[in-house]
């Protein structure tokens, strides 16, 4: 299958890139492992999401399924017409792995090898799941020393917000702990060439016993704060009033100003302000290469990628050159065709920036962050801040008696 069809069937279908992917790979299961389910589907009689959920359980099998296993699957699923809840399913396809041998020996269960055949320690942050709230799940598994160790101090912790009047519920003053852990430990390992615990401690005190004195106050910031963050502003007189609300650039999620203001104030936290950047203002380099302050503006202009659906945040994107630079233009004594200027500029990321170096999608900037997509079948597609929107949407398929043509059910 051509690499780049799938942009094109996102783009009719009003989907991202990776979302046309998934529904090719669901089908592609459908039609040639689950065969039976895919005739049920195509007779009306399982829906189209049901079967998608058999096929993205088979296809993400861990071990893989073999083309009998998933048979198997097939007419189990099929005899219930699809009719099977994802723990129903889950059960079916473990006994599926067991019928067909496909598991792998688990060196834990050979008591001559023991449990130390494998190590299950591991701390995993999930930095691209962030609630609402602010927050991101952390999991670990630890050694029992290390993990009772942790639970002390989380405890000791939370019991001195406690005594200094905090009225956090439990469960987040043990959270708010395990940060100040992990900020008071950055700030030790930074100061290491001080020497000495004593050097090294937030507060001591002296040995005649007088009061404890800060002996800390050069160390290097525990925390750097790096928040990209939009909120609207209005002017009352001659103060700046921020609004409640904004966006962060980060999954583009909902971030309350309380929130910035209660990251910000915390312990040792180093906060650095950058200066606002109009993003209506033309700015030009002479060169190829993109500066810092020209790319911080089309990231803060574009804020995702600028193909049709996709969603990826602008600053994981590359900068690209909407006319391509002209490396010989200079030698030669013509102009730049495709100067590193704002309006000559957008987001894409790496798969669209190859899909439309190497293919025939083409764009153009209308108006500042506003651009014209046209695909190598001539559908046209705008992309703005609002969203994706069909320019010119394609006429009804034709629906004559051609065979392999499906007809319209009459009412």
């Amino acid at each position: 299958m051509a690499e780049f069809c799938v942009a094109e069937l996102g783009a009719v279908l009003g989907i991202s890139t990776t979302a046309a992917k998934k529904l090719i790979g669901h089908a592609l299961e459908l039609r040639h492992r689950l065969p039976r389910l895919w005739g049920q589907v195509l007779a009306g009689q399982v829906p189209a999401w049901r079967a998608r959920s058999v096929a993205e359980t088979t296809i993400h099998s861990s071990p893989a399924l073999t083309r009998e296993a998933a048979g198997f699957v097939d007419s189990q699923v099929a005899a219930v017409a699809g009719r099977i809840g994802q723990a129903q399913l889950d059960r079916l396809l473990a006994e599926t792995i067991r019928r067909y041998d496909l598991a792998t020996a688990d060196p834990t269960a050979d008591p001559e090898d023991g449990y130390l055949a494998v190590d299950p320690r591991h701390v995993t942050v999930d930095k691209d799941d962030v609630h609402y709230a602010g927050t991101l799940h952390l999991e670990a598994d630890l050694d029992l020393a290390d993990a009772l160790d942790l639970d002390r101090a989380v405890a000791h912790h939370a019991a001195v917000q406690t005594a200094l009047g905090s009225q956090l519920s439990l469960d987040a003053r043990r959270a708010k702990a395990l940060g100040e852990l992990a900020r008071q430990q950055t700030a030790l390992d930074l100061h290491a060439d001080r020497g000495g615990l004593e050097a090294r401690s937030a507060r001591t005190s002296t040995t005649e016993g007088t009061e404890a004195t800060d002996t800390a106050d050069d160390l290097p910031a525990a925390r750097e704060v790096v928040i990209h963050a939009h909120f609207d502003a209005s002017m009352s007189g001659e103060q700046t009033v921020f609004g409640p609300t904004g966006r962060s650039e980060n999954g583009q999620r909902l971030v309350l100003l309380e929130q910035i203001r209660s990251w910000c104030a915390d312990s040792r936290t180093k906060v650095t302000i950058k200066p606002v950047i109009d993003l209506n203002a033309q700015l030009t380099a002479p060169d190829y290469d993109i500066p810092d302050r020209i790319r911080e503006q089309v990231q803060l202009r574009d804020r995702t990628c600028v193909f049709p659906s996709c969603t990826r945040p602008a600053r994981g994107c590359d900068i690209d050159h909407i006319t391509a630079y002209d490396h010989h233009a200079e030698a030669e004594g013509r102009p730049q065709p495709g100067p590193t200027r704002t309006d000559n500029l957008a987001c894409l990321c790496r798969f669209h920036h190859r899909l439309k170096t190497h293919s025939a999608w083409n764009y153009d900037m209308t108006a500042p962050g506003v651009f014209e997509w046209t695909s190598p079948h001539g559908h046209r597609y705008r992309r703005d801040h609002t969203g994706t929107t069909a320019l010119d949407p394609p006429d009804p398929p034709h629906l004559s008696a051609a065979p392999g043509i499906l007809r319209p059910r009459r009412p």
